[in-house]
């Protein structure tokens, strides 16, 4: 009996226990608050659901609420964070079992969790997901998303182009309704791809024939951009690539279908307007490339059956500077193919250049000369002028003394002296250059020359050449020397002629530029600096400086070519052995001679690619401008003896230029002003009949 009872009471205690458990873990809840504040609210709740809060010193206010159901715990902590939100505050929970209230608009850059597709997070607790978008841009979709979200409060969109994502903050409930409504705009933007293989059409010629029913007229679409399929035209297999909506791609598959059929004949004639290229050149390119195709098709069908001969006739309109093509349809695609390719628009290069020679030449010449009328003594030749034919030039002008005539009566009569011959002093002199200084004593006479000579010449230019790309430019700035290059005689030397050439002496500069990738230009230069530097005993000798080089340079960038040609020192003396070695006396009996000449050319070219007209349109203005702005400042300076009213100078810079008025315009401003034209003289009667007549 005591086994039984014992048995029965812990049967009763165990039963009463497992009441006790169920009864805790199905706890319900009554909330009921007016005018309580939100502080003490939050502990309450925090007491009941044994978690530990942590309330932000901003965290203030009373609340009024209160619930007429019965709710669970997790219906009572629902409520509690719909309680938070409306009254502007967030829970962010821990996972040390402590929930942080905060103000709604700091939880956004809180720590609150990142959940992801599996999560079951659901309410207004504050949550972060990042979206990935497949289909849509995520820049289009965010604008549209931030509208739908409290972006006043907790709620946050952020967008992530490089890898088209889309992070999203906010409470849960709002969280997940925009993944819903991002899920179907990303299914409803779906595009697929689809390869359309021709047969008998040109993949380039039916892309441009879609694309231009697609272009909408006015310029702007009114249709969504997902809904406009994109169509790209692969030549190396001849097919289109149409990608777009399900309905959209139908469309233009039904289109490209029905164009691709055959042609009635087996021939076909095609005329293609150039746009860029010129025929003539293209004629040769075209010709060659039917042949290679022509004897490639040829060997490959050599054992069928049907092999026919393939007549290509390729020629060239001039007027209209258009190719008249007449071939096959296979033929005629790999033709126009070409034409795509080489029917481009190329850069232009614009190459500047500064041109700079700078020749440099010093001489100074010292020396004393000695002469005797009974003998020679000491002359030396690197000298202008000899003492010897200075003396003979004076003797020569001294004339010849009067005669002495005595008559018969016994009168004696002196005839005056004769003027001597001033020629061959004159010659001599003339070639004395410097100072000059001669003593005559006796027979005995001296002559010092000194001379310093001192020559510098200095080139400069600066031309500036456009051209397009591989095509050569040539300039020149100089004159035309004529130059004897034979000369012939008739029989018994009668009718004597001489055939001359002539030759462009001054600066030159000849380039051919390439452009290459990226902005490299190369530059094949042929730089030329001559002048004509005197006449020699059979015509004349011209000077001549020329660079010829091919360099690569960026497009804007100096290059420097050229250097120091020469440079030539020189010394000459002449002296009296012995006695020229005499210190300071010995200056008397030598003659010295300096002379230094040096020449150095500087060639610097920048060359700059012109690959669209705005760049064109700045460097026109920027050097019409330059040569504006110097006529102004030479009007400004004005003329010494003139008037400077007349002086020329161009007017602004105008994109068009400005014609002159028309008649009618003229007439007009005349009516306007009240002037009355003038009128033509009446013609006579007799300039009418001969008029009639």
């Amino acid at each position: 009996m005591m086994k039984k009872f014992l048995l029965i009471l812990t049967t009763a205690m165990a039963f009463n226990f497992l009441c006790l458990v169920g009864q805790a873990s199905a706890a319900q809840y009554s909330p009921n608050f007016k005018g309580t504040e939100i502080t003490e609210f939050v502990n309450i709740v925090g007491r009941n659901l044994k978690k530990t809060m942590i309330i932000d010193p901003n965290v203030r206010g009373k609340i009024n609420v209160r619930s007429y159901d019965l709710l669970s715990e997790e219906q009572y902590y629902q409520f509690f964070l719909n309680v938070l939100e409306v009254y502007g505050y967030a829970a962010v929970a821990k996972d040390n079992n402590i929930i942080k209230i905060i103000r709604n608009k700091d939880a956004k850059t809180a720590a609150i969790p990142v959940i992801g597709s599996d999560s079951n997070i659901l309410g207004d607790e504050m949550v972060t997901r990042v979206l990935e978008v497949k289909n849509v841009t995520v820049r289009e979709l965010v604008p549209l998303l931030r509208q739908l979200s409290d972006q006043a409060g907790g709620g946050n969109v952020v967008n992530y182009d490089p890898a088209n994502v889309i992070m999203l903050t906010g409470t849960a409930s709002t969280v997940n309704r925009l993944v819903k409504i991002i899920e179907r705009v990303d299914r409803a933007g779906d595009q697929d791809v689809e390869i359309i293989k021709l047969k008998y059409a040109s993949a380039g010629e039916m892309v441009r024939i879609i694309e231009a029913m697609n272009k909408p007229s006015s310029g702007k679409s009114g249709k969504p951009s997902f809904l406009i399929p994109k169509i790209v035209a692969d030549d190396r297999s001849n097919s289109v690539i149409v990608s777009g909506e399900v309905k959209a791609r139908e469309r233009v598959i039904r289109l490209v279908k029905r164009l691709d059929s055959e042609l009635a004949t087996s021939g076909n004639t095609y005329v293609h307007y150039l746009k860029y290229s010129k025929a003539e050149d293209l004629v040769k390119v075209l010709k060659g490339v039917s042949e290679s195709i022509g004897s490639e098709s040829k060997s490959t069908k050599s054992k069928s059956r049907s092999n026919t001969k393939r007549n290509v006739s390729i020629e060239a309109h001039e007027s209209t500077n258009s190719l008249v093509i007449t071939a096959q349809p296979d033929m005629l695609r790999s033709l126009k193919a070409v034409i795509r390719q080489l029917d481009k628009r190329r850069a232009q290069v614009l190459v500047e250049a500064i041109i700079v020679e700078v020749f440099e030449s010093d001489g100074i010449s010292l020396g004393v000369q000695w002469y005797n009328e009974a003998g020679g003594f000491t002359q030396f030749t690197n000298g202008a002028a000899s003492i010897s034919s200075i003396a003979a030039g004076a003797k020569a002008a001294e004339g010849e003394k009067g005669t002495t005539i005595i008559k018969e009566n016994g009168d004696t009569v002196v005839n005056p002296a004769t003027n001597g011959d001033y020629s061959v002093l004159a010659s001599v002199l003339g070639n004395v250059s410097g100072m000059m200084f001669g003593i005559a004593k006796n027979d005995w006479g001296a002559i010092v020359q000194a001379v310093s000579s001192d020559t510098n010449s200095n080139i400069l230019a600066t031309p500036s050449i456009l051209t397009l790309d591989n095509e050569e430019a040539y300039f020149i700035v100089g004159q035309e020397v004529p130059i004897i290059t034979g000369s012939a005689t008739g029989d018994n030397n009668s009718n004597p002629f001489q055939t001359v050439d002539r030759q462009e002496v001054g600066i030159k500069l000849r380039v051919t530029p390439q452009v290459n990738e990226g902005n490299a230009v190369q530059l094949v230069i042929e730089q030329e600096v001559s002048s004509v530097s005197g006449t020699t005993g059979v015509d004349i000798s011209i000077n001549k400086r020329e660079i010829k080089t091919t360099v690569m340079a960026d497009s804007g960038e100096t290059i420097v070519l050229g250097g120091l040609i020469d440079e030539d020192v020189q010394e000459s003396v002449q002296k009296v052995p012995i006695l020229g070695d005499i210190p300071f006396i010995g200056h008397l009996f030598k003659s010295t001679s300096n002379s230094t000449r040096k020449r150095n050319l500087m060639v610097f070219l920048r060359a700059t690619i012109v690959r669209d007209s705005g760049l064109m349109k700045e460097i026109s203005e920027s050097k019409y401008n330059y040569i504006r702005a110097d006529q102004i400042r030479k009007h400004e300076e004005g003329l010494s003896l003139m008037s400077n009213e007349n002086m020329p100078i161009l007017p602004q810079w105008q994109d068009k230029l400005t014609l002159p008025p028309s008649f009618d315009d003229y007439q007009k401003k005349l009516e306007h002003n009240n002037i009355d034209l003038p009128k033509p003289p009446a013609a006579t009667e007799g300039v009418a009949t001969e008029d009639k007549h």
